[in-house]
């Protein structure tokens, strides 16, 4: 029943508005706000399709909010579509670049409800009552100049702006290019393994395999190499002599 800390314009427009003696006031239309200082005052709302007088309520003047309905004290201020048309407003004014190029128009924006604060407008390249729009944030220090039906900026994209609400085809397009960055750095991550791969020394720069300087040394202490069968044929016949002279037979 109480009304939170902010609120979007669009959720209190399409709200009914219902006065303490429990009347229909129609729901609002249009919003009433004071853009040299970017603070909303009020809104309208429309009492019957039939009649061309329009309600005007005061910000303050809202005591609670449900589903369907906003509940509101006191009386409203009747006037008509002509006069609310010369009211300053920034609401679906083209968005410029700072070249001075329409970038989108603002759609929508929030606000405290105690104060009537503008937080942040959003705006959007397409029309907003497309469902699935992507929507980006505009805070007012952002704004360079602002004049009917123009809002001047410094930046030079949508992308300088924080994404609100994303369409299906913003997320298709984030997606690819998250894939896009993970494929490159997997690309750079095989590239340095191979460089790391064909920096390695080959054995054709070493002294040769590790098993070829132990084949080295073996043929070089080869007890086979330097053999003379007549020296050991020698040897064998002292051997023999002697043995018959063993003092011990």
């Amino acid at each position: 029943m109480s009304l939170p800390d902010q609120l979007l314009l669009s959720d209190l427009l399409h709200h009914t508005v219902r006065c303490e003696l429990g009347l229909d006031h129609g729901p609002g239309v249009m919003a009433w706000m004071h853009p040299p200082v970017h603070r909303l005052l009020g809104w309208v709302s429309r009492p019957s399709a039939l009649r061309l007088s329009r309600e005007v309520w005061r910000l303050d003047q809202c005591c609670g909010l449900t589903d369907q309905q906003i509940y509101v004290r006191g009386e409203p201020s009747l006037t008509d579509q002509v006069t609310l048309d010369r009211l300053p407003t920034l609401m679906d004014a083209d968005l410029l670049d700072r070249h001075g190029e329409r970038l989108a128009s603002v759609v929508d924006l929030v606000f405290e409800t105690a104060t009537g604060a503008i937080r942040h407008y959003l705006v959007a390249r397409s029309d907003p009552r497309l469902p699935g729009t992507s929507r980006w944030r505009l805070t007012p220090d952002r704004i360079v100049d602002q004049q009917p039906g123009l809002v001047s900026t410094g930046v030079v994209s949508l992308e300088d702006l924080p994404l609100a609400r994303s369409s299906v085809r913003q997320d298709l397009l984030q997606r690819t290019q998250r894939w896009r960055d993970q494929l490159r750095q997997m690309g750079d991550q095989a590239g340095d393994r191979l460089e790391g791969w064909l920096e390695e020394p080959s054995w054709d720069d070493e002294a040769g395999p590790p098993s070829q300087p132990k084949q080295d040394a073996l043929d070089r202490d080869d007890p086979l190499e330097d053999w003379d069968d007549a020296a050991w044929a020698s040897r064998s016949r002292r051997g023999s002599n002697s043995g018959d002279q063993d003092p011990w037979i």
